[in-house]
């Protein structure tokens, strides 16, 4: 049997939902004497008492049908919800009327509550492509809860769109429920209100009152899009959203503390040496970046000095997270993408006399070894001319690389923080020789580090697991995406077992390469053949596209497609929201992609990530590879 479009299966829900909705209405109009009220309001001249009298005649089963209907008002959100208000406020009065209806919006509500997650994805495409709204901003703004309630007083949004809007934030069902009530509560009470004054005010007066709210509606109505667009921009720059947070030493202190114990039972030592004492303020500090937790390693020298570091806006779509980095004095940076946001935040920290850390490599190292920096870091210190220092790390990489699962014990890091050029050098200074200063001070390679270390071994049940996830072509057989790894051993899916890693991250036996430089290095020359050997040289891959998350985690599902990457740029075809997209970026705007070895590829766009998936999870660093080496050839 074949299976019902999308589109198919949405207009059989709403007809679903109609004929429900239309039965309901039905049953408590003309059932008993229910008909008979709506006469005397609407066609007869009864007094008010008389009218009064007629209360009498609704049974409990007639309140249950009106909290049913507002109860489906709210989860089928393309029926309106004026209808029930004001039959409710007519047939009840206003006092029972606004309990009925709130009953059923705390109903319908918490049926939203429950069925977010499930079809949180089609509920996601009305907001964003139908009235504009930008979602992530509006969760992620610490103001969403009165942006919330303002959804409410803005027309041709239904209750179960904002209801939805407010269980996609993460917050708790206690909390929720709270919001979506009181957001409710002032528009029940003016369609309870408005039936109410057909009763115990004259028709004149209500038909008047009415015409005012139409108009009122049809104006706002006329300009939601500027109401929506002010909305999105309200939610981006309210003041204290974007800024540079000041840093809570205090919380900082008590994360250092944690994660140093932490680090320290899983064998990981660090030896921090400051040669220069406390730096001068206002001062950069820039640091090499080999390991994840590099960081903390930092903070080991800096954290007395309140630094602000800036982070990865991946790691800020997480709600919690979000709220923990900012405390302790992050702030967002779209990687290799224009973010002015980032930048004048920089700029503030300067201006404040504070000191701002940076890892300007902006990507973990793929194999323990200086990545190249984007050009417009040299020019951001030049045009700061404040003093800059470096925190230079060694052994960061072994103890926790890229590819690995989990810490290795027996590691040991090093970490110096000295001055490399005080603010009156650097006003003298070009940008070359600013790059040229950096790059000295910065450039490392692990494994050289390691030949000066000989007593250094590591430990790990899991030492080469991952391997398979940046060593992607087999040296035997050149197949690619063969590679399999188990504890220390390597092998090849066609070639069979080829070594192992021993305690020193060397390849044992009688192996071609000596390390994972040197076989990465053949692998990225084979790739940079065939991209000088082909013209019409192409990747192409399925791809689950992911967005920033809702608050809950870092991305969230978004669509399927295909990607492709060549001499073009970065394509994406495929759905976004639901909506069919087709998306280009040039290589002028791919300065490298970024890639979770064995999980994704990925790009900033603005301060929105593309989070593409692979359907062979292990080719994301031949997409990797590939954008550097397509990049350099076009500049």
């Amino acid at each position: 049997m074949p299976k019902l479009k999308s589109k198919g299966k949405d207009g059989l829900y709403i007809a679903f939902g109609l004929v429900i909705f239309v039965t309901l209405l039905s049953l408590f109009i003309f059932s008993e004497d229910n008909l008979a009220l709506i006469k005397g309001v609407f066609f007869e001249d009864l007094s008010q008492d008389e009218l009064r009298e007629k209360f009498d005649i609704f049974d409990w089963h007639d309140y249950v049908t009106v909290i049913a209907l507002a109860a489906l008002q709210v989860i089928c959100t393309f029926l309106p919800a004026e209808p029930v208000q004001v039959l409710s406020g007519l047939s009840f009065g206003f006092g029972v009327g606004l309990l009925c209806c709130l009953a059923g919006v705390l109903i319908g509500s918490s049926v939203i509550f429950l069925l977010q997650k499930s079809f949180s994805h089609r509920l996601r495409s009305f907001f964003v492509k139908k009235l504009g709204l930008d979602l992530e901003k509006i969760a992620r703004s610490p103001n969403c809860i009165f942006l919330i309630f303002l959804l409410y007083f803005l027309p041709a949004i239904p209750y179960g769109m904002i209801c939805f809007l407010a269980a996609s934030t993460g917050m708790r069902y206690r909390r929720y429920i709270t919001v979506t009530l009181l957001g409710a509560l002032p528009s029940v009470c003016i369609g309870v209100g408005l039936g109410y004054m057909t009763i115990v005010s004259s028709r004149t007066v209500s038909l008047c009152v009415f015409a005012v709210l139409m108009v009122l509606l049809i104006i706002l109505v006329s300009k939601r899009e500027v109401l929506f667009a002010k909305l999105n921009r309200y939610a981006e720059t309210h003041p204290g959203v974007n800024k540079a947070p000041k840093v809570n030493r205090f919380v900082l202190g008590i994360v250092y503390f944690c994660l140093r114990i932490y680090y320290r039972l899983c064998g990981v030592r660090v030896k921090a040496v400051n040669k220069v004492g406390a730096p001068e303020r206002p001062a950069v500090i820039l640091c090499n970046h080999g390991s994840f937790i590099d960081f903390i390693f930092a903070a080991t020298l800096l954290r007395k000095y309140s630094p602000n570091f800036v982070v990865a806006r991946l790691y800020f779509y997480d709600q919690l997270l979000c709220r923990l980095l900012k405390t302790i004095g992050a702030f967002p940076k779209s990687m290799f993408a224009l973010d002015t946001e980032s930048t004048k935040n920089c700029l503030r920290v300067l201006k404040g006399n504070g000191i701002l850390a940076m890892m300007p490599e902006a990507r973990l190292s793929t194999t323990g070894r200086f990545e190249d920096i984007q050009p417009g870091t040299y020019s951001f210190l030049k045009k700061a001319g404040v003093s800059v220092y470096t925190v230079k790390f060694g052994g960061d990489y072994f103890a926790d690389p890229k590819w690995g699962k989990g810490f290795r014990r027996g590691a040991v890091v090093e970490a110096e923080l000295d001055i490399l050029f005080t603010g009156e050098e650097i006003q003298q200074l070009s940008v070359e020789a600013i790059k040229a200063g950096v790059e000295a001070r910065l450039r490392y390679n692990e494994f050289d580090w390691l030949k000066a270390r000989p007593h250094l071994r590591y430990r790990s049940p899991r030492m080469a697991e991952g391997l398979e996830n940046i060593l992607t072509v087999c040296p035997v057989c050149r197949q690619k995406h063969t590679i399999t790894t188990k504890k220390d051993k390597i092998s090849c899916e066609k070639c069979g077992y080829l070594t192992s890693l021993d305690q020193r991250y060397l390849f044992t036996g009688d192996f071609v390469f000596q390390d994972l430089t040197q076989w990465y290095d053949w692998q990225l020359g084979l790739l940079r053949e065939e991209i000088a050997s082909d013209p019409d040289f192409a990747l192409s891959s399925p791809v689950e596209l992911r967005l920033p998350s809702n608050g809950r985690g870092l991305t969230r599902h978004a669509g399927h497609g295909t990607c492709t990457l060549n001499r073009e740029g970065l394509t994406y075809r495929g759905t976004k929201d639901g909506e069919s997209v087709a998306l280009s970026f040039s290589l002028r705007q791919i300065y490298r992609l970024l890639f979770g070895a064995g999980v994704n590829f990925e790009l900033y766009n603005g301060t929105e990530i593309l989070f593409f998936v692979p359907k062979e999870k292990r080719s994301a660093v031949d997409w990797y590879m590939a954008s550097i080496l397509l990049h350099d050839e076009s500049v």
